[in-house]
């Protein structure tokens, strides 16, 4: 099942998008983190929960830049013409797993058997 010229370009414009929505969010939240980054509160409370906060959000950022590099290692293999393609099996991947997460490079198979070896050495 190879993916036509046009859901090709639907899926890079998907990424492209995803991408720029999520760089222009951190540059946002990096952006208000350094203006309230000198700001001292006299309650230690306050204080405490500002802390908390800024570390969430660090977490946050920290996730969404993983996602962009995933993003972008997605469009590459896109633009290789190996998008699609398990690095499992060398199958395809349905149409329907990539709409539902385009930066997969698993088939659902593959997928699951990789979540049962990993349920199997945690036990």
């Amino acid at each position: 099942m190879a993916l036509t010229k046009e859901e090709l370009q639907a899926f890079e414009k998907q990424l492209c998008d995803w991408r720029d929505e999520l760089e222009n969010a951190q540059s946002e939240s990096m952006h208000a983190m350094h203006e309230t980054e000198g700001t001292a509160y006299p309650d230690p409370t306050d204080q405490a929960s500002i802390e908390t906060d800024r570390n969430f959000n660090l977490r946050i950022q920290d996730r969404e830049r993983r996602l962009i590099r995933k993003i972008e290692k997605t469009i590459l293999r896109l633009r290789e013409g190996e998008f699609g393609l398990c690095e499992g099996c060398g199958g395809d991947i349905s149409i329907k797993r990539l709409q539902a997460r385009p930066v997969t490079t698993l088939c659902i198979e593959c997928k699951h058997e990789q979540e049962q070896e990993e349920r199997t050495h945690i036990s």
